[in-house]
Formats: structure tokens, sequence, C-alpha cells
């Protein structure tokens, strides 16, 4: 079995191109307004923000990645956080002229922002299109002002609503996330708000059940039994009727939260999840280049003194053993319903082989996951237990 994974050397198993050649950018803007209850994210709130020294900070950390990235069709852009509706659009504007310097950009580039749908933020996406970003990835959140509170976030349905209006007139391609299996929601609640969100026609959608994740004010909150979290089984309800409802309406589920109409996929999150190269720059980004697992520094304070000391902000730059990559190719891929090419997959990694083909098997005659050749995928009711699929199979 082979101890390294030199990721520039093969092709990439599900487009054939050569995998040196493309390459996918995350640019992570690390502040928020105010910290929302259920995010485990990189954010921060700061009173203040130098703009023009996080421009230069960012554009340091970026022109690192490309001497180490030479030669690259960069094929979209990330602008991540925190919210980066609030970075000024000079700097989006700055970091696409360096990417398009550094690399040669695809003819259909992707590049996304995330925006909140505040007002503030909103009568910033013209001035955003101009700097060239071309789709924007919406959090609305929810359609119910009581959940939005819940949620603490600080617009109405209202102002989302507006700022969606917008966004559709300034941008070619637009999504929007919405959070449910909420404490106490009920599936009729659920039914009402998705068929309203399918309505207003954008090509894609990320709808995420509520998790409690560790370190959140939420899981402090749960600890202190101040709410309680939805049950399993209503929750999987929810689930089951979020895929069968967005597949009718013609946005299926090409990945486990992420709905679109064909051809509107995020072409960023695909380049994870089909295991490509992409660079991350920014407070917190981690990256995956040249079979190397990569991590900045997540203090924004901390980040900008490390790129002025050493023309970066990377902390973590390690390699990325054969099976280390193998594990994380299967637990990206079988998040896609299109799946994986296990002997090709393996066979690029340099591996003796993925998964376990007798637990294969044996959850194959369950319905869990299905095979047809070398190819992988997991079924609809089996994505309701991908980590168990996951843990049963990997070898």
């Amino acid at each position: 079995m082979a101890t390294d994974f030199a990721l520039h050397e093969v092709k990439n198993v599900l487009t054939g191109v050569p995998a040196r050649d493309d390459l996918a950018l995350y640019v992570h803007w690390p502040f928020c307004v105010s910290k929302c209850p259920y995010c485990d994210f990189n954010s921060h709130v700061r009173d203040s923000i130098d703009h023009e020294a996080w421009r230069e900070a960012l554009l340091t950390d970026l022109a690192h990645e490309a001497t180490l990235l030479s030669d690259r069709r960069l094929t979209s852009i990330f602008f991540g956080g925190g919210t980066p509706s609030l970075m000024e659009p000079a700097t989006a504007a700055a970091i696409i002229a360096a990417a398009r310097r550094h690399w040669r950009a695809d003819d259909e580039i992707e590049i996304t922002l995330e925006a909140n749908p505040s007002s503030v933020e909103a009568a910033r996406f013209a001035d955003l299109a101009a700097a060239g970003v071309n789709r924007v990835s919406l959090g609305l959140q929810s359609l119910d002002d009581g959940a939005l509170a819940f949620l603490g976030r600080a617009h109405s349905v209202g102002e989302g609503l507006a700022a969606l209006d917008t966004a559709q007139r300034h941008f070619n391609r637009v999504s929007f996330d919405l959070i449910y299996a909420l404490p106490g929601q009920q599936l009729a609640d659920w039914r009402a708000m998705l068929d309203r969100a399918l309505g207003f026609g954008t090509g894609h959608l990320s709808l995420y059940q509520l998790t409690i994740e560790a370190g959140t004010r939420f899981a402090t909150m749960v600890a202190h039994h101040d709410f309680e979290p939805l049950d399993v089984e209503s929750a999987a309800k929810m689930f089951e009727f979020t895929q069968d409802r967005t597949a009718e309406a013609g946005l299926p589920a090409y990945e486990i939260s992420n709905h679109a109409r064909p051809g509107e996929e995020s072409r960023h999150n695909l380049s994870y999840w089909r295991y490509r190269d992409y660079a991350g720059v920014g407070p917190g980004a981690h990256g995956r280049r040249l079979g190397q697992r990569t991590v900045r520094h997540r203090k924004p304070e901390n980040f900008l003194a490390a790129v002025a000391r050493n023309g970066h902000g990377l902390v973590e730059e390690e390699p990325l053993s054969a099976m280390e990559a193998g594990r994380e190719a299967l637990v990206m891929g079988l998040r896609l319903g299109e799946g994986i090419d296990t002997e090709a997959l393996a066979g690029r990694l340099g591996v003796d082989g993925l998964v376990d083909d007798g637990a294969v098997a044996r959850l194959e005659k369950l319905g869990l996951v299905r095979r047809s050749g070398a190819r992988l995928a997991v079924t609809e009711a089996g994505r309701l237990l991908l980590d168990s699929i996951l843990a049963e199979i990997a070898v």
C-alpha cells in the first residue's frame, strides 16, 4: 500500500480531467455582526474592521498559495464566513482580479459569495456583481419570524424576501439556505414553508436540519434543558418529505442537504465532494492541495500577525497518507447522489481497496446502498444512516 498521496500526479476519477489542472479557491471572511447560537463556524464580532489591512492580508495569503499551485485552471471562487457580504466590494474585486492573474480562469468560472439578507448588505449586491461575483448564497434560514428570532437572526422574513428579490435582479444564479427540524416544528409547518420556498424560482436550495454543535450557545441551552431538540423520528420524516418534494419540483438532492435543477449544482462544493484540490485562504480556512491538508490561523488577529511575519496565514500543513485521503474521499463522495467509483478511486489513491465488499453486500440487501459495477452510492433510505454506513464499509 502506498504511504503518500500525490494528488497532482493522478487524474480526477469522476471527470477524467488531470487533477493538477483544476483548482477551487476558498476565501474566508471571519466577521459577523453577531454570533448565531447554532453556529460553530469560525466567525467573530469586532467593533471595527480595517478593511484596507484585511484586503492586503488576504491578497498576500492568496499569493502564497499561488506560488505553490502554478499552471492551474481556476474553476470556482467561494467567499465564505463569517459574513462575506460585510466585506467591501473593493476587497472582493481585488481578490477576484488577483486570482485571475495567478491562474487561468475557466470560461464558466463560478464565483459565489455568502450573504446575509439585511438591507445594508443587500445594498451592496450591485457592486459585488460588478466586482465579478456571479452567484450568491443567501442565508434566509427561515420564512417564519418566530423561528428567525429563535435562531438569533437579525433580519425579518420581509427583509429576507426583499434581499432575495434584490439578489435575483443582480445575479444569474441565486441559492438560499433554510434550517428545519426546529424544536416543536410540525411536518405541516415545514411542508408549507418548503412549498413557499420552491415558489421563489431559484435554481438551488440548501436545506439543513438543525444540529446542536458542541461549543455553541445552543449546546449550552440544551444542556441546561432550556429547550429540547426535535425527536429523531419527526426529523427523519421531515428529511424524507424534503427529498420527495424537492425532486417533484425539479430540484432533486444531488448531495444530502443540497438541491438543484440540473446544471445549477454548486460547482465549488462539488470540488470538495469529488475530492479535487482547493486552496483555502483567510482565517481558519482549510485547504487540500498537492497531497497536503492545510489550515490557517483561526483568530483574526493571529492570522494578521502570521501573514505579516511569514507572508501567509498557515498554522498547519500536513501530508495526507493514502489511507487518510481514501477515507476522506469516501466520506465526501458518498454524500453525493452520484456516489463514487470505488475501484478507480482506490487506484488513483494507491490503496488496495476503500470498502469492505462483504459489508457493502449486506447493506445492499437492506436497501441502504446500491452498487453498479464499481460505482457505489447510498440510497435515499441510506442517507438517514450515512455515518453508520461509512463506519460499516470503510476498510
